[in-house]
């Protein structure tokens, strides 16, 4: 299971109004998830996060959601998706069976 609660971070945008997704005052709301992961999917992340040097297990997760938010979104709207390997060679790949 997890558990979560709401906590309020302040920011700032680049021309020192409220960050996006914020409200008048400035602050952002964020949810604090708590996750029960098997040792091999932690070890996953871990590496994951250090190959992309990211600065925390957040935001690996953030990144990832982010990306297949926009295949499913692109899925949904029909597209097909391939790789160009580095021989020049492409191959189909299916993310979505």
């Amino acid at each position: 299971m997890h558990s979560h609660h709401h906590r309020y971070r302040h920011g700032r945008g680049r021309n020192g109004g409220p960050e996006a997704n914020g409200s008048e005052n400035g602050e952002r709301a964020t949810t604090r998830v708590q996750l029960e992961m098997p040792p091999q999917a932690m070890d996953r992340l871990q590496r994951l996060k250090d190959r992309t040097e990211a600065a925390s297990y957040a935001e690996v997760i953030r990144n990832a959601l982010r990306l297949f938010e926009a295949l499913v979104d692109e899925h949904e709207k029909g597209a097909e998706f391939s790789l160009k390997k580095p021989d020049g060679e492409t191959v189909a790949y299916r993310i979505f069976v």
